[in-house]
């Protein structure tokens, strides 16, 4: 019987290799700026062309290399690095098991510039699908310079399951933050289709944070320095006001390395106790430096994932040295004996009758767009004597969906008083038992279905600000924000932008006038609509959802009877009443019949 077992030409294991080391353009980049760094580099420029699938470059003023070591380099498991076991437990650089570039090679089409300072001529190598096309000595610049062209060409299963540009961009964005932030000593300039993203001169840590998060961090950020036997921490942690509803400002280093760490994360976050909402992540960028024999970053091929020798102990560490930040420069909020909190917050009957004595300024803030709604029972009293603006895209009859409106069950609720059960849910009674409904489900649906109206017909009225506010953003914010203000400001707002990642708000979507921070519903909308942008949707399928959940009534906030009667109308009315737009349902049905076989024994 014949054998059947053979070795694998390099060609398909390097191919193999790459689809764990390279996932995506993002991966490529990551590896091409670690090894620049590890070149000793002060100067590295990353080039990018249509988010990494038709151009990665990466230029470096390093070492360079010579001739033989420019064509080893692509071999697998060639390092310079490391030489014998032992040098495992000590590893300081960023790349060291040498598959990279030989992964990158297996499915790219390569170049590769470099030349060594004592050197006169330096060596261009080209590589197609682990194939070395040419090889010549050429004039160059000291250091080197690595082109992947067409990333995935002969893999086109791997390519075709890429992301859009913007998905790949963003992946691209954060492992060229975590690479600068880590090495604020090395100038950084990164280009994307001929347009510079980000220039980041040399300068000490808190001055990188401000040039790629913006000079409000300045302000934002308090310093983290502890300093002992086993470990030294520092870094900058955030105020309790930088916190934020989405992750993604969260970076932590141990060594120099950006590690992946839900463990030493919930310590950070646990200093915020009592500070900040539980849904909201603090900003932080810290450094842990240890003996490299104290951890193991063998554990994955993209080397974010480590494993410590004394896991608790360092979190323990992290804890106290974050909380010691925090306290040591008066982050914890000290009460104000001069404050009359009795008008802190307004009653239920205040927020009732106040603007002379209408519930719609309090309405509007939860059922943002709809002043026109024609409810069967007691809305048209409540809007009884106003002129309705006919124009408006959002405006929505209040009567229940045909199927419901069949259904003995639902039209028996008319007259039955809903109520909240732990500021979360709306329990209703129906003819069959009751509804359970979630009240912030059912209203991202109702706005979702507003806003996705308004930007496919004329549009949402603008309520212009008496003063327009000046907002700064992110780079990688601002192009996100610049991509899509047409439509955003066909939400209602009226955003123009002014300088460098600055956009002035001159206006927010008319019934959303009682918001009081423009700034800060700008900024959800967007973090909510880069967090989606991995889910493949339409822009204005995307913004609408986006809007929704950053205007939408959250959990915990109290409804009175007015308020759920509305909250429920509105939701039958819905073209889909049954879930939200992320998937959850939006109420759930119990019977009678299922309450009667709980009580029997």
């Amino acid at each position: 019987m014949a054998d059947i077992i053979q070795l694998l030409p390099d060609s398909i294991a390097n191919q193999i290799a790459a689809g764990e080391v390279i996932q995506r353009p993002a991966s490529v980049v990551k590896e091409l700026l670690e090894n620049a760094v590890d070149a000793q580099a002060t100067e590295i420029k990353l080039i990018v062309k249509d988010s990494g699938k038709t151009l990665i470059q990466v230029v470096d003023d390093g070492k360079g290399m010579s001739e033989s070591d420019a064509r080893m380099a692509f071999e697998r498991h060639a390092t310079s690095k490391i030489r014998k076991s032992e040098d495992l437990f000590k590893i300081t650089t960023k790349g060291f098991r040498g598959e990279a570039l030989a992964s990158i090679a297996a499915i790219a089409m390569v170049e590769l510039v470099t030349k060594k300072a004592e050197m006169e001529l330096g060596t261009r190598l080209n590589i197609e699908a682990s194939t070395v096309k040419k090889q010549e000595m050429v004039q160059a610049l000291n250091g080197s310079t690595f082109s992947v062209k067409n990333l995935f060409y002969n893999v086109p299963a791997r390519r075709k399951f890429l992301k859009s540009d913007p998905v790949e961009f963003k992946h691209i964005m954060d492992e060229f933050l975590r690479v600068a932030l880590a090495h604020p000593e090395i100038f950084f300039v990164f280009l994307h289709n001929e347009n510079e993203v980000y220039h980041l001169p040399k300068g000490n840590l808190r001055q990188r944070i401000i040039n790629i998060f913006g000079k409000n961090y300045n302000e934002r950020v308090v310093p983290v320095q502890e300093n002992t036997e086993i470990m030294k921490i520092s870094g900058y942690t955030g105020k309790p006001e930088a916190s934020k509803k989405t992750k993604g400002e969260q970076f932590l280093f141990v060594n120099n390395r950006y590690i992946k760490s839900h463990y030493l994360h919930h310590a950070i976050r646990s200093c915020y106790d009592g500070l900040t909402h539980d849904n909201t992540h603090p900003f932080y960028v810290l450094f842990i430096d240890l003996d490299p024999a104290q951890i193991d970053i063998n554990v994955h091929p993209t080397k974010t994932e480590i494993k410590f020798e004394d896991e608790r102990l360092v979190y323990n560490y992290v804890k106290v040295s974050v909380r010691h930040a925090l306290g040591q420069y008066n982050v914890t909020p000290a009460l104000n004996f001069e404050a009359d909190y009795n008008f802190a917050q307004p009653s239920d009957s205040q927020k009732h009758h106040s603007e002379g004595g209408s519930f719609i300024a309090v309405n509007l803030q939860r059922d943002r767009f709809d002043p026109s709604r024609k409810n069967k029972d007691q809305w048209q009293l409540l809007y009884e004597g106003l002129e309705l603006d006919e124009s408006s895209p959002v405006t929505v009859e209040s009567k229940l969906s045909n199927a419901m409106q069949d259904d003995e069950t639902w039209t028996d609720h008319r007259g039955k008083d809903p109520y909240q059960l732990h500021q979360k849910y709306i329990v209703n009674q129906i003819k069959s038992g009751f509804l359970l409904i979630d009240q912030h489900a059912a209203h991202e649906r109702i706005l979702y279905e507003k806003f996705l109206a308004a930007l496919e017909n004329n549009g949402i009225p603008t309520q212009k600000q008496l003063f327009p506010q000046t907002i700064e953003l992110t780079t990688s914010r601002a192009t996100t924000l610049t991509s899509v203000v047409d439509q955003v400001n066909k939400l209602g707002f009226e955003i123009l932008p002014f300088g460098k990642n600055t956009f002035v708000i001159h206006g927010i979507p008319s019934g959303l006038d009682g918001q009081e921070n423009a700034k800060e519903l700008v900024e959800q909308l967007l973090e909510h609509f880069e967090r989606n942008i991995e889910f493949h949707l339409g822009v204005k399928e995307n913004l609408a959802r986006s809007l929704a959940v950053a205007t939408s009534i959250k959990r915990g906030e109290s409804l009175d009877q007015i308020e759920m009667r509305s909250l429920i109308d509105q939701l039958f009315a819905c073209g889909v009443p049954y879930k939200s737009p992320s998937g959850k349902k939006c109420f759930i049905s119990i019977e009678l019949e299922e309450i009667a076989k709980r009580f029997m024994s």
